[in-house]
């Protein structure tokens, strides 16, 4: 057939290959256009960017792992740190309850140890004794205080010399005889004159002829002296 194709004929077929290239180019262009926002003056630049999309798209997967991997990291490390802040919390607690423990069983013994060192000293104090206000308290009492100061006498031999001289009377006084003469009467239940009781009076005890315990003490101060214990008087004296 190509012997019957006429120049004109060709003119007309390459016309016709020439504008169906162009439709297609401008089908290529309409496609791609419209992948492109439009109103977009860079449209080139728009389309060069959908076609890197799927690079774009790696490299995000990357950045994305690589963020994962630091969170993990991170998480990793907060709990190794909250494990270690809890673990030294419960290590401080029970070193504070053992020093709570030792610091109250300190307290206690020293408790104890006071009240027993308080108790033996209690034990090696005597108690007060206390003697009733009578003749026989009374001569009692002279009796542990002239101990003290070694004056010697006995409880019968005071008791004795006291039935005699006052019959246990710690107001008697004698108005009648040499001394009351002289103006010094003998007074209490030994009947001792104040010259006398004033010069063996014993320290600790009254400054008064009529207190009890200090007439008996003084007169036995003053019989050890001269007959060497009131025990050895046996009169007037």
């Amino acid at each position: 057939m190509s012997a019957f194709i006429t120049p004109e004929i060709r003119r007309r077929i390459k016309s016709r290959k020439t504008a169906v290239a162009g439709v297609a180019a401008v089908a290529a262009a309409t496609v791609a256009f419209s992948l492109v926002p439009s109103g977009d003056a860079e449209a080139g630049v728009r389309t060069e960017a959908v076609a890197a999309a799927p690079v774009a798209w790696k490299a995000d997967s990357k950045q994305i792992a690589a963020v994962q991997e630091s969170i993990t990291g991170q998480q990793s490390a907060f709990e190794a740190q909250f494990k270690a802040t809890q673990a030294k919390a419960k290590a401080e607690a029970k070193a504070k309850a053992v020093a709570e423990k030792k610091a109250a069983a300190q307290a206690a013994a020293e408790k104890r140890a006071k009240n027993e060192a308080a108790s033996r000293s209690a034990a090696r104090t005597p108690a007060k004794v206390t003697y009733p206000n009578n003749l026989d308290g009374w001569i009692r009492e002279a009796l542990s205080i002239m101990k003290k100061h070694d004056i010697p006498g006995t409880y019968e031999g005071i008791h004795r010399n006291i039935m005699r001289e006052s019959s246990g009377n710690p107001r008697a006084i004698n108005n009648w005889d040499i001394n009351a003469i002289n103006g010094v009467p003998s007074k209490g239940l030994l009947q001792v004159i104040k010259p006398t009781f004033d010069a063996y009076h014993v320290p600790g005890t009254a400054h008064d002829q009529y207190d009890p315990v200090a007439n008996i003490v003084a007169a036995c101060n003053y019989a050890a002296d001269r007959y060497g214990s009131m025990d050895n008087v046996n009169s007037a004296y």
